[in-house]
Order: structure tokens, then C-alpha cells, then sequence
């Protein structure tokens, strides 16, 4: 398995606080990646450090052959990454239309595309042309994935996309991301919900304390209870 996606000896400092320390992780193409963690352990970072937010101190972060972490934002945006942060983050002032045009780079949108997007989340196309400002944080969070997916990405950050979600929403955003998956996509995932997690999962990466500590198959840790106890408090009298 080759891969699309490598961290290497990645620190992260912000102001005077060092969160990252030396994060050594690969992303195999293809394949959809979890990022898991407690609270705190560094797994935003790790991807705003990625998408060019917070600068890397030190380490390489490349995509493909590619070194990224000198790169400014727009041009790691344009290497290929789409990104979904945890903030639902959208222009609330334009409507779901102009989000997503200003989204569609390389041109015009993809008018197949756009209805494939619609079939998982009917409502933007029923508020096509209202503010996005005006919608529920369900129904952002559905734009926020729609301006990651509008065209095809080289790969996806996702971070907690189903925080706070009502459970019919979540269903939406799995089926999507599992269609997503389906096409070959090359995901890296950070999720608190370990259901979610196992369910869509191929390989993951769990994080403490601004490191790496555990690499292997989502399957592998799904079966392994004590383990999860260990590296996510999860409790061992609960079957997850």
C-alpha cells in the first residue's frame, strides 16, 4: 500500500505552547484513515499543521512527492487537499449556491456531481439560494462537506464531522462518506464517535499527547477492547 499522505518528525508550535511533538504518520491512498484520540491530544493540529493553518516548526509533510508544510494554504488547497473543519465553517453571508461555486476551482460545477451531493443532502438544494447563515448546523455541516466533495480531491481532511449531530444526520454523512470511499477516495478522518470510526475505517492512527502511539487496521482495534481502553478510555464492559 502506497502513500498518498506522510508525516514525518512533524512539531507544532503555538505562540509559546508546543503541541506536536515529532507526529510520525502515513495516509494510504485509497484508503480512509482515523485519526483517534482523547480530548486534547493534538489530532486538529495535525491537520490544520497539514492544510498550512499553523506552520510546522519543524518535520516534512508531504502529499505524494510533493513537500507541502512551506507551502501557504491557497497552495496546498490547490496541490489537491479539500478540507472539512470542525466549525461547519462556511461564508454565512453568501447563499449555498455562491459557497459553492466559489468552491468548484476549476471551473464550472460538475452538474452530475452536484446532483450526486443532493441525493445524500436534499436540503441544500432546497435552500439553494438562501444564506447559509440562515441554515441548522446540520444542514452547514452538509455544506461543509458539499464544498470538500464538489470536485474530485487528491485528499480529504475531515475533523468531527458528526459533533453534535442529530442521529439522522450522521446516517446522511456516513452513507456519503462511504459512497465517497467507494470511488476511491484517500481520506484521513478524525472522529470521536467510534462506531462511526470502525465503520467506516480501513487503517488508524491514535494520537496522545501531541504524538503518535498506536498504527494499525481499524478491524484490529475494533476487536481488541482492552486496547481501546488503553489508548481512548473506552470503557471494557461496553461493546462498542
Amino acid at each position: 500500500m502506497s502513500e498518498l499522505l506522510t508525516l514525518s518528525g512533524v512539531e507544532t508550535h503555538i505562540g509559546r505552547y508546543h503541541i506536536l511533538h515529532g507526529v510520525e504518520l502515513g495516509v494510504p491512498e485509497g484508503r480512509t484513515t482515523m485519526l483517534l484520540g482523547r480530548n486534547g491530544a493534538g489530532k486538529t493540529t495535525t491537520l490544520r499543521t497539514i492544510m498550512g493553518l499553523w506552520r510546522a516548526s519543524a518535520g516534512e509533510i508531504r502529499l505524494g512527492e510533493l513537500r507541502i508544510e512551506a507551502l501557504g494554504t491557497p497552495d496546498i488547497a490547490r496541490a489537491g487537499i479539500g478540507y472539512v473543519p470542525e466549525t461547519m465553517a462556511v461564508f454565512s453571508d453568501l447563499t449555498v449556491k455562491e459557497n459553492l461555486v466559489l468552491a468548484a476551482r476549476e471551473g464550472a460545477m460538475d452538474e452530475a456531481r452536484l446532483d450526486w451531493i443532493f441525493g445524500f443532502f436534499p436540503p441544500l438544494k432546497k435552500f439553494w439560494l438562501s444564506r447559509a447563515g440562515t441554515l441548522s448546523g446540520g444542514q452547514k455541516q452538509m455544506l461543509s462537506f458539499a464544498r470538500a466533495f464538489i470536485e474530485p480531491r487528491r485528499l480529504l481532511l475531515i475533523d468531527e464531522p458528526t459533533k453534535g449531530l442529530a442521529p439522522a444526520i450522521i446516517g446522511a454523512l456516513v452513507e456519503c462518506l462511504a459512497e465517497v470511499k467507494r470511488r476511491g477516495a484517500t481520506i484521513l478522518l478524525v472522529e470521536q464517535n467510534f462506531r462511526v470510526a470502525q465503520e467506516i475505517g480501513d487503517t488508524v492512527s491514535v494520537m496522545d499527547n501531541g504524538r503518535v502511539v498506536h498504527s494499525g487496521t481499524m478491524a484490529e482495534l475494533a476487536r481488541d477492547a482492552a486496547l481501546q481502553h488503553r489508548l481512548l478510555g473506552l470503557s471494557l464492559d461496553t461493546h462498542q
